[in-house]
């Protein structure tokens, strides 16, 4: 017996088949340039909620993410958010 308590299936199998059906659709992927950065934006939606991750190329960090009911809110709020993040890192580099 396994820690589910079904024989033969361990509980990660047991969670997968809880997850059928959910599946990100309509992903799209781009980069902007965000002078002295570039942002790698990504967008997709699961179920009625569309999700936007904003990362820094150079060295992949998320800077931010956000999630509305369009693509473009969604975006819009990650694209904000990580430039006004980008501004305040830049500036402390120029500084040193």
């Amino acid at each position: 017996m396994d820690r589910v308590g079904k024989l033969g299936e361990c509980a990660y199998y047991s969670w997968r088949k809880s997850m059928n059906g959910i599946t990100p659709k309509e992903y799209r992927e781009r980069t902007e340039p965000a002078p002295p950065f570039k942002m790698h934006i990504v967008s997709y939606r699961l179920g009625d909620t569309f999700y936007c991750i904003v990362d820094n190329v150079d060295p992949g960090a998320n800077i931010a993410r956000a999630e509305a009911p369009t693509r473009e809110e969604a975006e819009s709020t990650a694209i904000a958010k990580a430039k006004e993040r980008l501004e305040y890192s830049a500036s402390r580099v120029q500084k040193t």
